[in-house]
């Protein structure tokens, strides 16, 4: 026998379809047809089934007075935003750890705009997510401040609304993730900057301001593609992780998180032997340090963050039999490996927000330094290089040092939260050199009388050579820990072993990882 529903049912069940994509078909085409996809397609691939629950589905934009009610409950449903509460791999992570709140901005709604309840709505999710300590991922797609809310009869400005606010407030709380595809402007883009972690599309403008707002301030005309393209985007530090569309940036979105949301019991590992082979035989060769991070790590579990920013330091994610790890690491494929003023306020920022959420982390150390010289200087060096210093010092959570081959200076300190017994473990590869300074700069500073005193330059070079090897000898690994500088030298094929044994050592523990054969 079928129920019979109360009208009032029926009027609730008919009055929330017209909320869903099924019942704005012409929306969801313009959508379509552009390559995009809905804010609620993006919503489901993000959260776990059945696991959504709805905050202010019924809102409408405060248009009441101009608009007809019934039409603006489909076309602006929500107010523009979809926000909610939901699981997050929790077949990884299990139930618990895979709590998030959820907020799709839903630019099929005039232009994504923000307005009344728009922001209420995101107001009370944010106060949610730091009252239970829930990780925000938020799709951030839109024009910034609405003006046409005409039933809003007690604003001016408007500037008394206190989303930014709550959302900032966020920040070393719960991890925050913004995502974002087509145009992000003004209140948008100031939420997708105050993130964490910025993904973004392919098809990503973003800027303070849009082609209205840039006109109206006397700027001239500009076209919405000539704001902040993604292409520059990265180049500025602004996008942490570039994805292709919609669907590979909210898979990325859901790896993002996951490293915040603690061990997985599934992975594997290649053969950590080719680890031994990795760092070339000559010292002056240059090497792939990515390749060392993928056999190092769980197979798969490497994630970038700012790659073509602030290039000489390699910061990211990956995990070691399902641990999540924090990684920074020296390229000497770029600048030789030194420390320049960007990629020193790169890896700053990025321990500190790690530090926050307590993720371990390991420094891959190669590097001769930091980045000297006039041009580095007017990069304002003294100032960003220190930020490394000061972020290092604040670290609670334990940081793991492993040499790959140069530690030299203050960069290599800095490089391992300030001093080489900051580390609950500092090791180095038997390739590993040490010194206060690049050992060449080294030869030719402290003997410089007696390189000037040989005046045939073929004898010349060969002295600097000789007393080259000879400072080298002094400055092997096995001398520096012999010293005591460094715990110990460690065979390059134990170091997913001997980083594990620290971070154990240290407190941090996963639970029971299930076997993780390596790969053939």
């Amino acid at each position: 026998m079928t129920e019979k529903l109360r009208p009032e049912l029926l009027a609730l069940r008919e009055r929330l379809q017209r909320t869903q994509d099924d019942n704005r078909a012409e929306a969801r085409t313009r959508r379509h047809a552009a390559g995009y996809r809905t804010a609620r397609e993006n919503l489901y691939d993000l959260v776990d089934e059945d696991s959504f629950q709805e905050y202010g589905q019924l809102a409408v934009a405060a248009q009441r007075t101009r608009r007809d009610y019934l039409e603006l409950q489909s076309s602006t449903a929500g107010d523009g935003i979809i926000t909610g509460t939901a699981t997050i791999n929790a077949d990884q992570v299990g139930v618990q750890a895979a709590r998030a709140a959820v907020v799709i901005n839903d630019y099929a709604v005039l232009a994504g705009t923000q307005g009344f309840f728009h922001h209420r709505k995101l107001d009370r999710l944010c106060e949610l997510a730091e009252q239970h300590r829930l990780p925000v991922v938020m799709f951030t797609e839109g024009g910034g401040g609405r003006p046409g809310d005409t039933d809003v009869l007690t604003h001016i400005a408007g500037l008394h609304v206190e989303s930014f606010a709550t959302w900032a407030r966020l920040a070393g709380r719960v991890p925050r993730i913004a995502v974002n595809n087509g145009y992000c402007f003004a209140g948008n883009a100031a939420l997708f900057g105050c993130a964490d972690f910025t993904i973004a599309t392919r098809a990503s403008w973003i800027g303070m301001a849009g082609p209205a707002m840039i006109e109206g301030g006397g700027l001239g005309k500009v076209a919405a593609t000539d704001i902040g393209p993604l292409e520059e985007q990265l180049k500025n530090g602004v996008v942490d992780i570039p994805a292709e569309n919609e669907a590979h940036a909210t898979a990325l979105a859901r790896q993002l998180l996951g490293y915040f949301q603690g061990p997985v019991r599934e992975w594997s590992c290649v053969d950590q032997s080719a680890l031994r082979a990795a760092v070339p035989e000559d010292r002056r060769w240059a090497y792939p340090v990515r390749k060392v991070i993928e056999t190092l790590a769980d197979s798969g579990s490497f994630l970038e963050l700012r790659r073509v920013y602030g290039r000489s330091i390699i910061t990211g994610f990956i995990r070691l039999e399902g641990l999540p790890v924090a990684l920074i690491a020296n390229d000497c494929q770029q600048l030789g490996g030194a420390v320049d003023a960007e990629s020193a306020e790169k890896a700053a920022r990025f321990l500190g927000v790690c530090d926050a959420f307590g993720l371990p982390v390991l420094s891959l150390t190669d590097t001769p330094g930091f980045m000297v010289g006039p041009a580095s200087e007017r990069q304002a060096a003294v100032r960003r290089m220190s930020s490394l210093f000061t972020t290092g010092a604040r670290l609670q959570v334990p940081v793991v040092a492993v040499f790959l081959r140069k530690g030299y200076g203050l960069g290599a300190m800095a490089m391992t939260g300030g001093s080489f017994l900051a580390p609950v473990y500092a090791a180095a590869w038997p390739t590993g050199e040490f010194g206060g300074m690049g050992l060449e700069g080294a030869v030719r500073l402290g003997y410089r009388k007696e390189l000037e005193a040989v005046e045939d330059p073929a004898e010349r070079e060969q002295l600097f050579e000789q007393l080259l090897a000879k400072m080298y000898e002094a400055g092997k690994a096995t001398e520096a820990a012999s010293f005591l500088e460094i715990d110990a030298v460690i065979d390059p094929a134990d170091t997913r072993a001997e980083v594990l044994r620290a971070l154990r050592a240290a407190g941090i523990c996963s639970q029971p990882a299930a076997p993780g054969p390596a790969a053939p």
